[in-house]
């Protein structure tokens, strides 16, 4: 899908009401504007997708998911703490 768009005095454009609708972007959603080569290109962040990109990335740099035994941690508090346990 391709619309004609017109660049405001401010550098403002809009985004056609097709796309907005087709993106489900809302007003006070963030976009990501880049360049490739000579096109602009315009993407919605939305934060569940954020979210899901920085897990990614930290599964990579940290090697994935660690399990924790909270219990343990917690005995392990306690007894370091008063030595009771």
């Amino acid at each position: 899908m391709m619309k004609e768009v017109v660049v405001t005095r401010k550098y403002q454009i809009t985004i056609p009401k097709e796309i907005r609708e087709k993106l489900k972007i809302e007003i006070g959603d963030k976009l990501l504007v880049s360049l490739e080569g000579d096109k602009i290109i315009i993407r919605p962040i939305k934060a569940i997708k954020a979210l899901e990109n920085l897990a990614s990335i930290a599964d990579r740099l940290l090697g994935g998911p660690k399990k924790i035994d909270v219990v343990k941690l917690v005995e392990e508090s306690l007894e370091k703490e008063t030595g009771l346990y």
